[in-house]
């Protein structure tokens, strides 16, 4: 196929304000991703956009399957829609006193 790029679990990117850290979420347009690197503002770095990815959670449980967004005024993974974008399913329940939740990203 001469038109294949590439399989698209890693996308190329130009970092955000503030620049990314690895395993930061990032949220660029209405894409959402893990940084599988750091790269200061304006420089390149590859978003993982496929897999399970442990992020940090906002208060609250979350049982296992239930969709999960991001809130990028927080930098973190709640189950509240309203404002927030659509990044996935949680893979594991979470309790509301954990700070973490594994979620299966699918854009």
């Amino acid at each position: 196929m001469k038109n294949f790029r590439h399989e698209g679990r890693l996308i190329p990117c130009t970092a955000p304000a503030g620049g990314v850290a690895s395993s930061d979420g990032v949220k660029i347009g209405d894409l959402f991703g893990v940084a599988a690197t750091t790269a200061p503002e304006g420089g390149d770095f590859e978003l993982a956009v496929e897999g399970v990815f442990t992020l940090p959670k906002a208060a609250g449980a979350i049982g296992q399957g239930a969709k999960v967004y991001w809130n990028a005024g927080n930098a973190n993974v709640t189950t509240t829609a309203a404002g927030n974008t659509l990044i996935g399913h949680a893979a594991a329940a979470a309790l509301d006193g954990s700070p973490v939740i594994d979620v299966r990203l699918s854009n």
